[in-house]
């Protein structure tokens, strides 16, 4: 069984509509109820800082400060992570720094929030995905590039990477500007990391689809997973030959791109396919309640997956999950995230729909930026 991850203390400064909360946490789960705009969420956010990104909000940093407050924001925890004991410190100064966020790692600063993923990783299941499978690709392009960034911490540099090599192209491109030895050093940048991009995403949906695959029937439906956009052809050809395959389109496709205005083929088009398994259907076709159940599953399996594949739980943090769901679900919900072996935060309005946690848990109630136990 994969060891546990867990968070001992939160401390949150000037964070949303907090002036200042500190939380002081066993290794259970951890239960926020309150009224709607209480701030539960605001604390889900605050953890989901102790990995690298913007947050599950993905908020431009300077928003998350407390508004009136004279500087920047703070979250502070105490973790017993893959590294044993350690404390993280993150957050931003204010002032012309405002969008750099800053990290300390036992008192000392580090270059990188990359260097969180070395700790613990950090999952979640918010509301505002519930239209995964109906909106549009970007979305769940995102959405499994977190999924690939918790078994493998580089590839978040590698799509930053890439996507700064793509906007160099675009822009000679734009203006005009065909210097082969300009472009021709840029494509086989592109490439070299492009197609390593595509082969995580590749590895990653394999050993989550065979984990689906084992698991047999659950309460969840089981998600069947594929990617498209690019690489659709690849039939099983090494990633070498598909890198000199790649350079050569860019080199071919200059004019056409140019005449788009952007780059018209790579991994930044890729889109994330999802079917109901059991009802052999696309899930931007089920109902409103299939999908949610669908999301639910999917992320459990990955959460498994990270737990199997780094010998650790993830922190699973999952806002209003209890919500749509009926009391029997909720109750297989609660027993398959414990199983899990992890710490997970969960949040709703009326703390009765966790009943069936029990002791296995913490209750907090929220209120107008206060946590009380």
């Amino acid at each position: 069984m994969a060891q546990k991850t867990s968070i001992s203390r939160l401390n949150l400064t000037d964070f949303r509509n907090y002036a200042e909360a500190a939380l002081s946490l066993d290794d259970r789960h951890v239960v926020l109820t309150g009224d709607n705009g209480s701030g539960k969420t605001n604390l889900l956010e605050a953890v989901s800082f102790l990995s690298p990104g913007r947050g599950l909000r993905r908020a431009v940093l300077s928003d998350v400060t407390r508004v009136g407050a004279s500087g920047g924001f703070s979250v502070f925890a105490n973790v017993d992570g893959r590294d044993g004991d350690v404390a993280i410190g993150t957050g931003i100064d204010g002032g012309e720094d405002s969008n750099v966020r800053r990290l300390r790692l036992n008192g000392t600063a580090v270059r990188s929030v990359e260097e969180l993923t070395d700790h613990l990783s950090v999952l979640w299941l918010t509301p505002a995905m519930d239209g995964l499978f109906t909106g549009g690709s970007s979305d769940r392009r995102r959405f499994l590039d977190r999924l690939v960034l918790s078994l493998d911490p580089a590839h978040g540099r590698r799509a930053a990477d890439y996507e700064r090599a793509m906007r160099s192209r675009n822009r000679l491109l734009s203006e005009g500007r065909f210097d082969p030895s300009w472009l021709s050093g840029i494509e086989v940048q592109m490439a070299e990391l492009g197609i390593a991009m595509a082969a995580a995403r590749i590895e990653m949906l394999g050993l989550l689809s065979a984990l689906v695959a084992r698991s047999g029937e659950t309460v969840f439906p089981s998600p069947d997973l594929a990617l498209s956009g690019f690489l659709d052809d690849r039939d099983g050809r090494p990633f070498a030959e598909l890198e000199e395959e790649y350079v050569i389109g860019l080199r071919d496709s200059r004019y056409r791109d140019a005449a788009a205005g952007r780059t018209l083929a790579g991994p930044h088009r890729v889109d994330l396919l999802v079917r109901h398994r059991e009802k052999d259907m696309d899930a931007a076709r089920c109902s409103t309640g299939e999908q949610k159940a669908l999301l639910v599953g999917l992320v459990l399996a990955h959460a498994r997956l990270t737990a199997d594949m780094t010998g650790y739980a993830p922190v699973l943090l999952l806002d209003e999950i209890a919500a749509h769901l009926d009391e029997g679900r909720r109750a297989a919900l609660f027993d398959l995230v414990d199983g899990l072996g992890g710490q997970a935060f969960m949040t709703g309005t009326d703390q009765a729909m966790f009943s069936a946690l029990g002791e296995r848990a913490q209750f907090f109630t929220v209120s107008h930026g206060k946590v009380l136990a």
